[in-house]
C-alpha cells in the first residue's frame, strides 16, 4: 500500500498516512539499509584477521639488508616474490573493498590513526604524521585498524583538515 501515491485532499494537500502503513514502511526501510550493511561489511570480521598478513609481507621485505638482494640473485628472487606476492594481496583487499591507510605526511586524524609517539620537528606543523609504522585499513568507511603513527610536535598550528584519504 505504501507504494500507491497519496491522493491530494480538496486543498491539494496529501492526506496523512495511517500509522499501520507509516510504521511498515520505516520496518521495510529499515531492513533494505540493514541488509546493505551487511552486504558491505559482511567480511569485516575476516579482513580485520587477515591484513596482518599484509605486514608480515612488508617484515619479510624489510628483513633482508639493502644491497643484499643485489649480491646474491637467490635472494633477489625471494625478494621479489614476496614483493609480488603483497602486491597481489594487497589488490584481492581492494577487490573486497578493503583499502589501506598510509597518512605520511597528512595531519593526525584520530578517527583513522593512532599516535604511539612524538617527535619533536620545528619544521612541520604540529600534528603532521611524520612516519607511519604500521599501516590501517579500512573496509567502505569502518576502520578496521588504525595506522600506527608518528606525529610531528613543536611547529606550527596545523591547517584545517582536509578529508581523510584512504589509500590502496
Amino acid at each position: 500500500m505504501s507504494g500507491q501515491p497519496k491522493l491530494p485532499d480538496k486543498n491539494g494537500a496529501p492526506e496523512p498516512v495511517a500509522p499501520e502503513i507509516q510504521a511498515t514502511d520505516n520496518i521495510r526501510k529499515r531492513a533494505e539499509r540493514e541488509r546493505a550493511d551487511t552486504a558491505k561489511y559482511a567480511i569485516s570480521k575476516f579482513a580485520r584477521d587477515i591484513v596482518g598478513v599484509s605486514d608480515n609481507f612488508q617484515r619479510a621485505i624489510a628483513a633482508v639488508p639493502p644491497g643484499a638482494a643485489d649480491r646474491d640473485p637467490a635472494l633477489k628472487s625471494l625478494v621479489e616474490g614476496v614483493s609480488m606476492s603483497e602486491r597481489e594481496f594487497l589488490q584481492v583487499l581492494e577487490r573486497h573493498g578493503v583499502k589501506r591507510i598510509d597518512p605520511t605526511g597528512e595531519i593526525f586524524n584520530p578517527h583513522l590513526h593512532q599516535a604511539v609517539m612524538e617527535q619533536p620537528n620545528p619544521e612541520l606543523p604540529s600534528g603532521t604524521v611524520l612516519q607511519v609504522l604500521q599501516p590501517g585499513y579500512s573496509i567502505e568507511d569502518r576502520v578496521l585498524r588504525p595506522a600506527m603513527v608518528v606525529v610531528a610536535k613543536g611547529g606550527a598550528k596545523p591547517a584545517k583538515p582536509s578529508e581523510p584519504r584512504v589509500r590502496a
